[in-house]
């Protein structure tokens, strides 16, 4: 019995503490589908199940596949030092150009999302653009996590779990258990899907304005702990037949009105970028018509393939992931003339 709750805690830390959590990352990209255009819902609907399902995929892989952890933050306050701490405003927008400036290496340790929204643009475009539905269904899920991730406050700072200030926690509390427990009583309709004239700079603004909301969580959070009673703070709840410790309703209650919104606004913020960006890569790639993918399903072999490889990912070896410690940041004159080459530097 200790074993299996050291194990669910384990994997509930993991599935909770490093992304919006697998409930509010279903619910962003199933609500981006309603934001399509006609010539674009029709097609969207009627694989919505599967544009909700496959939205947890990259945090499935997360801790299974070298490479994948980088893609959902960037750690942007590291790079203060040298922007006079204004690093999120004045970061290089392109990969190429930030290569050139602080190493791949040092980007991959401190995180590229922005980054990689772009590169996941250009492979959406391209599968549009063939009329490749597999891709397009893939890549429209997955593109939708990471832009999500991109809009998380806790996603732009090295300070993520409240590790450095005595906040350990505040993650999970943030991502996950205020969307579940206050979901209902959010408005998530943001409209109609807009076309995006620079995205590059536009995921880079999601940035800027998750980081902005920053210091409002760990302050908030604070506040709170010393509004509620110490035995207050956390309750017991059944997950699964086994009883875990959580932050107790009362306390999630208080942080999430001295936050006065915030969470509800990451997440409308997060559904009108996903569903802006599958509408720009389809008018990018000539506006494909849809309708003539309507016959497109996986088949039977498909599906039990992607059973497969999902569980694959879960019994994987755990990728060691954000080893800070064992990393400076480095102006790119400091390393070899190979930690600068790119095969995407073409792109941006």
């Amino acid at each position: 019995m200790k074993y299996r709750l050291a194990l669910f805690l384990f994997t509930l830390s993991i599935t909770a503490a490093y992304s919006w959590g697998f409930f509010a990352h279903q619910r962003i990209n199933r609500q981006a589908v309603f934001s399509l255009p006609p010539e674009m819902i029709v097609f969207f609907k009627k694989h919505i199940v599967y544009i909700t399902e496959k939205a947890v995929n990259p945090d499935k892989r997360r801790y299974a596949v070298e490479g994948e952890a980088p893609r959902h933050y960037i750690d942007v306050d590291v790079y203060d030092k040298y922007f006079n701490d204004s690093a999120v405003y004045k970061m290089p927008r392109f990969w190429s150009e930030a290569v050139a400036m602080f190493s791949e290496d040092t980007l991959q340790a401190y995180g590229i999302v922005p980054w990689h929204v772009e590169r996941m643009r250009y492979r959406l475009t391209e599968a549009f653009r063939r009329k490749d539905a597999r891709e397009i269904l893939r890549l429209s899920a997955d593109i939708g996590h990471y832009i999500a991730d991109a809009n998380v406050p806790l996603h732009t700072t090295e300070n993520y779990n409240g590790q450095l200030t005595g906040q350990r926690g505040i993650h999970g509390l943030w991502e996950s258990r205020l969307p579940e427990l206050f979901f209902d009583d959010y408005d998530l309709w943001v409209g109609k899907a807009e076309y995006i004239q620079k995205p590059q700079l536009h995921i880079w603004q999601g940035v800027v304005l998750a980081h902005e909301a920053v210091d409002s969580v760990f302050v908030f959070e604070r506040k709170a702990t010393e509004m509620m009673p110490p035995d207050k703070k956390y309750s017991f709840i059944e997950r699964n037949g086994i009883t875990v410790r959580t932050y107790s309703y009362d306390f999630c209650d208080l942080f999430h009105r001295l936050l006065a919104g915030q969470v509800e606004r990451r997440l409308r913020a997060s559904i009108k970028m996903v569903a802006d960006f599958w509408f720009t890569c389809w008018v990018d790639a000539g506006q494909p018509d849809l309708r003539e993918l309507l016959d497109f399903e996986f088949t039977p072999e498909e599906l039990e393939q992607m059973k497969k490889e999902e569980e694959e990912w879960e019994k994987a070896p755990k990728v060691p992931v954000r080893p800070h410690e064992a990393t400076r940041l480095r102006s790119a004159e400091s390393v070899p003339a190979y930690a600068h080459v790119c095969p995407h530097d073409a792109l941006f």
